[in-house]
């Protein structure tokens, strides 16, 4: 499959800078990071996004832990909160001790209770020098521990269906990097698992039920669904945008969520606002 943006259909528009994409328990989940708001919506009715929690300062990566609390990456605070009913948010896990970048990006291991975040590693909004970023990964109890280090930019990462194997993405480094689960949650066996093609700057992605990962390519404005080893099947184009995240879901798994917007600049994107969540129909449903 190769087709362009175009053909896809609109599901929420107005948006800063959509991230954080996931299908959960029949809702497209998202954040909106340059107003720290997280929203769920209906794709198939017309009550419009419901807000779920507001963060401060930014907000990115979403989870649920096992007790069904939804848990966020606050960047700025350098927090992971969780949300309580209601919408009250408290924090669960705090990295600001150990950690000076914002955090970023965040999965939680359904299997262990477990959460794996990353950070910037450096100031990239200020203009510093790109540094390594690291993982982290945190305890259903809340305590933190560096997980792995040396990524470029560490970004989105899935764990792959019936494997206990974590995939990030490096942004800076166009390429996706698995390591083995082990049974204390420590990441082992660093290994490549994709480079990606040329230009490409791998952020949200998600993963399908034959393993194939779509990763979203900011600087190059495409979707692409990739193959362990580097093969690119199919490819969605979203020319003169950042593609920044996208997730699986709908009814039968098989509608691929592609969140864009013309910044990833906090001051363009205040008085734009072209931020969108759009879905295609695939043809290998979300696991």
């Amino acid at each position: 499959m190769h087709i362009s943006l175009d053909s896809a259909a609109d599901v929420v528009t107005g948006i800063r800078f959509p991230e954080g994409n996931r299908w959960h328990e029949g809702r497209l989940w998202y954040s909106d990071m340059h107003t720290g708001e997280v929203f769920s919506i209906d794709p198939a009715s017309d009550a419009g996004p419901r807000l779920e929690a507001t963060v401060k300062g930014q907000s990115s990566g979403l989870g649920w832990l096992r007790d069904g609390r939804l848990v966020v990456s606050a960047m700025e605070s350098r927090t992971v909160l969780a949300v309580e009913p209601g919408g009250e948010t408290s924090v669960f896990a705090d990295l600001s001790g150990i950690e000076s970048s914002l955090v970023n990006d965040l999965v939680v291991d359904p299997e262990t209770g477990r959460t794996y975040i990353g950070a910037f590693g450096y100031d990239l909004y200020g203009g510093e020098e790109l540094r390594p970023g690291p993982v982290y990964v945190v305890e259903p109890y809340g305590s933190v521990r560096l997980a792995a280090d040396g990524f470029v930019f560490p970004n989105s990462m899935n764990i792959l269906p019936g494997q206990r194997t974590l995939v990030v993405s490096e942004t800076w480094g166009g390429r996706l990097t698995a390591f083995d689960i082990a049974a204390d949650g420590s990441l082992t066996g660093r290994r490549p698992w994709a480079d990606l093609p040329e230009g490409v700057t791998p952020d949200g992605s998600t993963v399908d039920a034959e393993g194939a990962i779509w990763v979203c390519s900011v600087d190059t404005g495409e979707f692409l669904r990739v193959l362990e080893g580097g093969e690119v099947t199919d490819r969605i184009d979203a020319p003169g945008l950042c593609a920044i995240d996208c997730a699986l879901g709908g009814d039968d798994g098989r509608t691929l969520y592609l969140a864009t917007a013309d910044s990833y600049d906090p001051e363009v994107t205040a008085s734009t606002r072209a931020g969108r969540i759009s879905a295609v129909r695939v043809s290998v449903p979300g696991c």
